[in-house]
């Protein structure tokens, strides 16, 4: 699957059966296809700068990456400032693919996002990361470094 409108409808359809309060979501491997076929697309990655500095990010063009903090660090609590960092990166009617570690922080942003009126935001589903496998670690069992799509380590 490589062309972009094929799985968009796909993270659209996705979003209609799923009810989600946001246009859809994608797999990172749809993620990435859709990266590569339209360059206008953007990922917003609201992990923590501690996040990316420490355990990396993906590998994209400069071009389509944002990074807007939804928690801030140290400490966690929500980032007063998303929704006005996220309009000094992102237009309202840009794709917008909004990733986390393992897919929660990714879903409250495209839901607050479309509610401020951007009007096609996606989660990014399994994050970064991915889920902890048995011994508690991650990048083992599901997520972006899982799947094998270029990201840079710390």
């Amino acid at each position: 699957m490589n062309n972009a409108d094929d799985i968009l409808a796909k993270a659209n359809e996705r979003g209609r059966t799923g009810q989600f309060p946001y246009a859809g979501a994608l797999t990172p491997q749809e993620a990435y296809a859709l990266l590569q076929a339209n360059r206008e697309v953007k990922i917003v990655d609201v992990r923590t700068r501690a996040e990316r500095d420490w355990v990396g990010r993906v590998a994209i063009p400069e071009q389509q990456h944002a990074a807007v903090e939804w928690n801030v660090y140290p400490g966690g609590t929500p980032n007063p400032d998303f929704m006005a960092q996220l309009t000094q990166c992102a237009g309202k009617d840009e794709v917008l693919l909004f990733l986390c570690r393992s897919g929660v922080r990714s879903r409250h942003a495209a839901r607050q996002a479309t509610e401020h009126g951007y009007t096609k935001c996606y989660d990014i589903l399994e994050g970064f990361e991915g889920d902890k496998d048995a011994e508690g670690h991650r990048k083992m069992v599901s997520g972006w470094c899982k799947a094998g799509l270029p990201w840079v380590g710390a």
